[in-house]
């Protein structure tokens, strides 16, 4: 399955990859079969890294699973941090069901996601009002990373491992749990979105 508003940017990829392709059996330069191939090799990427398959979303309700694929970057506080590397899936989902309660895009520079002045990195927060308290999801550009996708708009209902949108080309996503939850990852860890524990309610 390819990820939600994907496929007119795979079509013109392989639109150019066609055209590249013609050139090169028209004229049979070295140019032009160094733009087929790098065009071709961009295009079968991009159908990997867009890729969005279905996920088993199963746990209880007080549990609170990964919004990304990826590693575990740190479990500060109640904040968890997640790097996406290119090759995870990059489309995030909701850890826990609720109400939308805001979205707000910050613009900002696109440092490495996985070093410390990724601080000041466009972003995207999403606040969860759920039964246990306030979810903050924040969605952060990285190096390659150029656009936040939103699948979700202000006050709409979700339920936990729903598409809340997509990062393009590698990224972070960022979770800030509510008070009385007890985070049971740690850093380093390998996540799966949708799928793995990363918290558990124990009170509120």
């Amino acid at each position: 399955m390819i990820a939600k508003g994907c496929a007119q940017i795979l079509s013109t990829l392989v639109i150019i990859s066609f055209v590249s392709g013609i050139l090169y059996l028209v004229y049979h330069g070295v140019l032009a079969l160094t733009l087929f191939l790098l065009f071709t090799v961009f295009t079968l990427f991009s159908f990997f890294f867009f890729r969005d398959p279905e996920r088993q979303t199963v746990s209880d309700d007080c549990d609170l699973l990964s919004p990304a694929d990826g590693i575990i970057m740190s479990c500060t506080g109640h904040r968890v941090s997640i790097f996406m590397n290119l090759h995870d899936v990059h489309v995030n989902r909701a850890p826990i069901g609720g109400i939308v309660k805001c979205i707000k895009h910050e613009s900002g520079s696109y440092v490495p996601a996985f070093e410390k002045e990724s601080e000041n990195n466009e972003r995207n927060h999403i606040v969860l009002e759920s039964v246990y308290g306030d979810v903050l999801i924040t969605q952060i550009a990285g190096v390659f990373a150029r656009r936040i996708v939103t699948y979700i708009t202000k006050d709409s209902r979700i339920v936990k491992g729903e598409r809340i949108g997509m990062i393009r080309y590698g990224s972070r996503v960022d979770v800030t749990v509510p008070h009385g939850c007890d985070i049971l990852v740690s850093d380093g860890d390998k996540v799966r979105c949708g799928e793995t524990i990363i918290a558990r309610v124990v009170e509120y």
